[in-house]
């Protein structure tokens, strides 16, 4: 196909629909009459010769192909975008609409109280952070970047490891009073242990030890499966089982006794915190200015006390 400036700005509303989730929002984001988005869209189709959005009355979602080719052209005009940035020498401007997709307990634990600190220092950012325990698809989504605990699937996003915090097996004291403390990881089998659910699988994770080179894989058993990690603390701490858990943020419950760590000596197992962004060009200003302002969350005092190793 012969190019044709048409198809670009075709593919500018397609965007600005996909993102806005309806033609009156891409309408209003593009200073556009509704029936003009509508048009726009129709040619382009047309062009490529495939259906791309199928439409209702209260939504409008990508077919198949419609996805597929969202997916593949993103990156081309985001990497657009970085040249235009570029060559007018604004790529280190902050500014516009910026969509974080961020893990819960991660936003909780640390960006919540940390995140008026980047506004005020990005006063020409409008910031949308969304809580969510998967990644779901950024770019079908609209998100700019996402902030996630685990190795990322393999995929077309960029990945930038944050840092790896240790995994501790716990246990509360009012737990320890009515079961014997287990000595080693083997003795866990006889032990209620809390399971977390694996948003990947929908499978409990599995229990690996791993000191030096030795790795011990354990099966362990509970009644209690949870999805949540505030939920497995609480019912951790209220004795209802032994629980691994994330060494960021649980040193304040280890340190006034809430918690005991069963197994100090088995110090190798880590779980990494990840940054994601679609684009395989440089990323926008302000996807950049959000990760270092993440990098400098994990070494403000406060997470330090949960002591997470930054990954180089």
């Amino acid at each position: 196909m012969p190019y044709d400036a048409r198809l670009l700005g075709g593919i500018g509303v397609l965007a600005a629909v996909v993102e806005a989730g309806s033609f009156v929002g891409a309408a209003r984001a593009l200073g556009l009459t509704q029936p003009g988005i509508s048009r726009a869209v129709a040619r382009l189709e047309t062009r490529i010769g495939v259906r791309l959005l199928d439409r209702t009355t209260r939504a409008v979602s990508l077919t198949h192909e419609g996805r597929r080719f969202y997916e593949q052209v993103m990156p081309l005009l985001a990497g657009i975008a970085d040249a235009a940035r570029l060559a007018g020498g604004s790529s280190t401007l902050v500014r516009g609409r910026l969509r974080v997709n961020m893990d819960p307990f991660f936003s909780r634990l640390l960006v919540a109280e940390q995140i008026g600190a980047f506004l005020d220092r990005y006063p020409e950012v409008s910031l949308e952070m969304l809580a969510r325990e998967e990644v779901g698809d950024l770019v079908a989504e609209g998100f700019d970047v996402a902030v996630r605990f685990g190795v990322p699937r393999p995929s077309s996003l960029v990945a930038r490891k944050l840092l790896e915090t240790r995994i501790l097996t716990v246990a509360a004291p009012a737990y320890l009073a009515r079961q014997d403390r287990p000595r080693h990881p083997s003795e866990l089998s006889g032990h209620a242990c809390i399971q977390f659910r694996d948003p990947l699988t929908a499978q409990p994770f599995a229990w690996e030890f791993h000191r030096g080179r030795e790795i011990v894989p354990v099966a362990t058993h509970g009644r209690l499966l949870v999805s949540d990690v505030g939920t497995m603390l609480g019912a951790c701490v209220a004795g209802v089982g032994i629980a691994q858990v994330m060494e960021l943020g649980v040193r304040p419950l280890l340190a006034d006794g809430r918690l005991v760590e069963l197994f100090p000596d088995w110090p190798g197992e880590t779980f990494p915190l990840y940054a994601l962004h679609p684009s395989r060009h440089l990323p926008a200003a302000k996807v950049r200015a959000f990760v270092d302002f993440t990098l400098e969350i994990l070494d403000a005092p406060a997470a330090r006390a949960g002591a997470p190793a930054r990954a180089q």
